[in-house]
């Protein structure tokens, strides 16, 4: 029975080698011969065999499918076992360890293990050749990929919205899986750190980011930081698209920096009316029904100019995926300057083209994504999150306050997170006054729960609910628009007709 198994063995090796040798020997005769390099496969084997060092040059690197012929595969895995497993790696314990896992004969038997080590006399240029041997990968993954995709195309029952997904969620999966960061010395990283603080050190506020425009939260935070995922957060009705508007208002008019406006839940026009009602001080129902009182329309004339020309690029798309949102950041970062992004609401978005056992599996790389892209394009995001109704459920003044764990759909939103932060109104709750007896009614606390460089806290901030705007407790509200001659807006040199609600600024939509 043992010779049988072995002689059994032996014929499928040699039908696999015959079907290997014919399956190239078709890809050369039609011009399709896969990106491979097999001697430098056996160089690599045959050097990690030598050298006890070499495996930890190219772990990084070199995967069990990074090699071309599947034999090479099985050596590398009892390799990569072996060394992982903190035993001696040569052609002893290689050759053990596939017998132990059956496959020692499958690689061509012991005396293949020998001819391998047998070829190299050192591990010299070992990196360098485990390169080569990536990117062959990278380019067989790359056309593989584009067959795949190409095939589908052809297939007229497809719908190609859902393909465009599809394959840009296969393309981010390639480029994730052969991303690999280089180590930097700290010399250049220390002078980054140095020129920033000494521009903060010139800065009386000690703001080293992006300004909120609210004076309490900055000093908490010094701004919105490069690189930082920020996830605003509260129950519905507390007034987050609010909060994120004011702050988006702030930044582009009031600091003249350009931010891009990612809404999935909200169109454009929306959005801008909201904006509207904030800037000029005009409640949002009468902009919705146009009944405006001649005050309301001469703030309107005086202050809609504080929007026309500001920074700030809205995109409505419904349903966006973190693919997408990727592909039109970089775009906006790289022609308009954008130098921060915010998102209305992370739950919204999906990551289509990937397959995920669970919805909290999706919004994890959903939030991953997101902080990788902040990384990448060193600006801050700031995505608002829905929370659970585990916050409606408890009793008493602290039991409404939020916390952390309730994140709606994945613990992965806190562990991402650089920073979070919960809009919180007690007066909602019937909470009139806080533990310091101040008076509640129509304020907002904004509680920094997650601050991963700084301090935690609340920030108290005033509530304008009629205007969907949030200001800083001292701040006033605008002047009674007094209009010069008796005029109106109506008659003033700049009135609806030349100036359309849709044509207000220099929004973009992409």
């Amino acid at each position: 029975l043992e010779n049988k198994r072995l002689q059994y063995k032996n014929i499928s090796f040699k039908v696999k080698e015959l079907s290997n040798k014919m399956a190239k020997k078709i890809d050369n005769q039609y011009g399709h011969l896969q990106p491979q390099a097999l001697e430098l496969e056996r160089v690599v084997l045959g050097a990690l065999m030598i050298d006890k060092d070499a495996f930890s040059l190219v772990s990084e690197s070199l995967r069990p499918d990074t090699f071309y012929e599947p034999k090479h595969q099985k050596i590398y895995r009892a390799i990569q076992s072996l060394s992982m497993n903190e035993r001696p790696v040569d052609i002893m314990t290689v050759a053990e360890e596939l017998k132990r896992e059956g496959t020692l004969e499958d690689v061509g038997g012991q005396g293949y293990i020998l001819e391998l080590s047998s070829q190299v006399a050192s591990s010299a240029h070992i990196e360098y050749h485990a390169q080569i041997l990536s990117q062959k990968f990278l380019a067989r993954q790359l056309i593989s990929f584009a067959s795949v995709i190409e095939t589908k195309a052809f297939d007229e029952t497809v719908d190609v919205d859902s393909l465009m997904q599809e394959a840009e969620g296969s393309l981010f999966e390639i480029s994730q899986k052969n991303m690999r960061q280089d180590y930097t010395q700290i010399d250049p990283v220390l002078h980054e750190a140095i020129g920033i603080l000494q521009k903060a050190s010139e800065n009386s506020g000690g703001l080293t980011g992006i300004p909120t425009g609210y004076t309490d939260l900055d000093k908490m935070t010094s701004g919105w930081q490069k690189s930082d995922l920020v996830i605003i957060a509260g129950r519905p009705a507390m007034g987050k698209t609010s909060f994120a508007l004011s702050l988006a208002k702030n930044i582009s008019v009031d600091f003249n920096e350009p931010i891009a406006f990612f809404s999935l839940e909200m169109d454009n026009v929306q959005l801008v009316n909201r904006l509207l009602s904030n800037v000029c001080e005009i409640p949002g129902s009468k902009i919705l029904n146009g009944q405006l009182s001649a005050d309301e329309w001469g703030r309107l004339d005086q202050n809609i100019r504080k929007l026309e020309g500001a920074p700030i690029y809205l995109d409505d798309t419904a349903g966006l995926s973190v693919f997408e949102l990727r592909t039109k950041a970089r775009r906006l970062v790289r022609e308009k300057g954008v130098k921060l992004i915010m998102i209305d609401y992370l739950q919204l978005m999906n990551a289509n083209g990937m397959r995920f056992g669970s919805r909290q599996e999706e919004v994890s790389t959903i939030s991953r994504s997101l902080k990788g892209l902040a990384k990448e394009l060193r600006i801050p995001i700031i995505a608002l999150s829905q929370l659970s109704r585990n916050v409606e459920g408890r009793e008493g003044a602290e039991g409404k306050r939020p916390l952390l764990s309730d994140l709606r759909e994945s613990g992965a939103i806190e562990q991402d997170a650089d920073m979070v932060l919960f809009v919180h109104r007690p007066e909602y709750y019937r909470i009139f006054e806080d533990e310091q007896h101040r008076d509640l009614r129509g304020m907002a606390q904004i509680i920094v729960a997650k601050h991963r460089k700084g301090a935690t806290g609340d920030v108290l901030l005033r509530f304008r609910g009629e205007f969907t705007r949030f200001q800083n407790p001292d701040e006033t509200d605008l002047v009674p628009f007094e209009a010069e001659g008796g005029n109106t807006f109506s008659d003033s040199k700049m009135n609806i007709e030349n100036m359309p609600i849709g044509e207000i600024s220099n929004v973009d939509s992409f």
